[in-house]
């Protein structure tokens, strides 16, 4: 079979004036706020309860005024929505419900012209069953060059029938399905470590590195200025099949030989003007193995799920900060910091909860929340990450607080994840339910009065709604647009040093930025005083005098750089380089 069966000549389909993103700043990306656009979720421009480019292209001055330097977006191609888009049928084309692949290019530059660039997401591990690979796969029968592609074997036992390895799928139960042979019989098994809709590829195969190489061409050729890498960990596996724990190395996660792989990644991405970035998501519990990947001829940043997944703990806050920018230093990295994405409970639900933790796994129906003390909690946390060094990624709504849907009518659950435990995990979805733009009963402006969205939305939402908070000072909204505006006007901010303030209780993180800009999160129940002399520059909560509330956290100019309640200890970033909101205050009962 011929290599490159599917790739079609790319000159002739590229667009007549090819837009690069600017070079004048090519470290845009170490400071960067980072939107994530789940595009079926965020604006439905044609009418037909789905979100697609139409929408966000209606809605780019919104994001612009939001602060936000990228734009990152979920898969957008042709999929059968297997697993939410992450099961790809073309990576050269727009998914029809979501618009055409002109709109795409016309999106990448409108966006452009606003000063936002645009990410988007790639899912190498696997690719959709209905892709023409895989069918050509099915079609050519064992031992074939086509199935070499992917991960085909012979069962275990006399007659095959017992899966090849008993590794688990990421969404629970087996990671193996059996195939039917042209005549009937059982036939080889293929490998799948999601759903059986998303056969893994053989990442030791050149058509398949070659293939992904020319899709970045692809869209860097139409002013892409970076790709996010699903998955990123999980690409290559261990030909010799064992069972987990059978060798020191694990057979599908984290393979030395993935870093080959980035490495080309990176020439194709550094062969373009500008500068185009690799973000790589990364499970990976050892920092130091996570941080490999940041090497400077591999990825440019990767996800912190590190601090994504910590308790809501001033101590456990900053032993994740001090270690990821410890770890990050040797490779000169900046670290990224995120609190929810597309696959996360939001932060609303999450921090009002007695346990606020992070784990994929252990999601469950009907566990009580606290919505007032999990919003104060979230506006806190807002802060904290935007005066953290580097760069910043936001999930669409959580600017607007919106919390997690968790009443969803199961028989319109889409994810994966709910089924393939049993309906145990409510699974993703609640964080998905279509943004609230206006208006006080659904749609709630996502698309047209009328229109039944693809999830459907809380009747609460009403006092959510873009709408609804531009008007209210003390709103979610304005409190994000606050602390990304200061976040570009302050030069102390983004990319660069921190520096630790100790001495104002066990229960507060306290840093600073420069020396004059410090940020405060009390995360116990006691008030926190204030530096002496510090003016307030923004606070998720009403301060009383110069106390700091619980469950809140402040952005101060400090009144001189001796100025601190208490001592300073240096943590290094591994970089060489008046306003107050103030929602209405939360009552003792409302603790729980």
């Amino acid at each position: 079979m011929d290599s490159d069966v599917l790739t079609r000549d790319d000159q002739a389909d590229r667009p007549d004036a090819v837009i690069s993103p600017s070079s004048t700043d090519p470290l845009w990306w170490r400071s960067a706020v980072i939107y994530q656009v789940y595009v079926r979720s965020f604006a439905d421009g044609n009418g037909d309860g789905t979100g697609d480019l139409a929408g966000v292209r209606q809605h780019l001055g919104y994001l612009k005024d939001l602060g936000v330097d990228a734009l990152w977006f979920n898969p957008w191609y042709p999929s059968p929505l297997a697993d939410g888009g992450y099961d790809v049928e073309d990576y050269r084309d727009i998914h029809p419900q979501f618009g055409t692949l002109a709109e795409a290019e016309a999106l990448i530059s409108e966006a452009l012209d606003l000063g936002i660039r645009t990410i988007i997401d790639v899912v190498p591990n696997h690719i959709s069953d209905r892709h023409p690979w895989f069918q050509a796969a099915l079609r050519a029968g064992p031992g074939s060059p086509e199935r070499e592609r992917f991960w085909f074997h012979p069962g275990k036992g006399e007659n095959g029938d017992e899966i090849p390895t008993h590794w688990v799928s990421s969404f629970q139960g087996e990671t193996w399905t059996r195939t039917t042979n042209p005549d009937g019989t059982p036939g080889e098994w293929y490998l799948h470590l999601f759903t059986p809709e998303q056969p893994d590829l053989n990442w030791n195969h050149p058509d398949v590195r070659r293939e992904h190489e020319e899709i970045m061409r692809f869209w860097f050729d139409r002013g892409v200025a970076g790709v996010r890498i699903d998955s990123a960990a999980l690409l290559i596996k261990d030909p010799d099949l064992p069972e987990v724990g059978d060798k020191r190395d694990h057979p599908t996660e984290d393979r030395d030989e993935l870093h080959d792989v980035y490495r080309s990644w990176r020439a194709v991405a550094d062969s373009y003007p500008g500068t185009r970035i690799l973000v790589g998501e990364v499970w990976v519990p050892d920092i130091v193995r996570f941080t490999n990947y940041l090497r400077p001829d591999e990825m440019h940043t990767a996800f912190n799920f590190d601090f994504l997944a910590r308790p809501w703990s001033a101590a456990s806050f900053r032993s994740s900060i001090t270690a990821t920018l410890a770890a990050h230093a040797p490779v000169g990295a900046p670290s990224t910091w995120v609190l929810s994405n597309h696959d996360v409970t939001r932060p609303v639900t999450r921090y009002g909860r007695e346990d606020t933790t992070f784990a994929f796994l252990k999601k469950r129906f009907g566990v009580p929340t606290d919505p007032e003390l999990g919003r104060d909690r979230a506006r806190a946390a807002a802060l904290l990450v935007a005066a953290l060094p580097g760069s910043l990624y936001i999930y669409q709504g959580d600017e607007l607080g919106l919390p997690e849907v968790e009443d969803l009518p199961r028989e319109l659950i889409q994810d994966p994840m709910h089924y393939r435990s049993g309906g145990v995990d409510p699974g993703r979805d609640g964080c998905r339910v279509p943004l609230p733009w206006s208006g006080d009963r659904a749609p709630f402006g996502f698309g047209p009065d009328g229109v039944q969205t693809w999830l459907p939305q809380p009747a609460d939402w009403r006092t959510l709604t873009v709408e609804a908070q531009e008007a209210d000072p003390a709103s979610t909204l304005h409190l994000y647009r606050d602390a990304l505006r200061l976040r570009r006007e302050l030069p102390e901010l983004g990319d660069g040093p921190l520096e630790w303030i100790d001495g104002l209780g066990e229960d507060a993180l306290a840093f600073r930025r420069g020396d004059l800009f410090a940020c405060i999160v009390n995360a116990g129940e006691r008030l926190v005083r204030l530096p002496h002399g510090a003016s307030l520059l923004l606070s998720s909560r009403p301060l009383e005098g110069d106390l700091l509330p619980a469950d809140s956290a402040a952005w101060v100019r400090l009144a001189g750089a001796q100025s601190t309640a208490g001592a300073l200890t240096t943590a290094d970033s591994g970089t060489p380089h008046a306003s107050s909101n103030t929602p209405t205050p939360r009552t003792d009962a409302s603790r729980g």
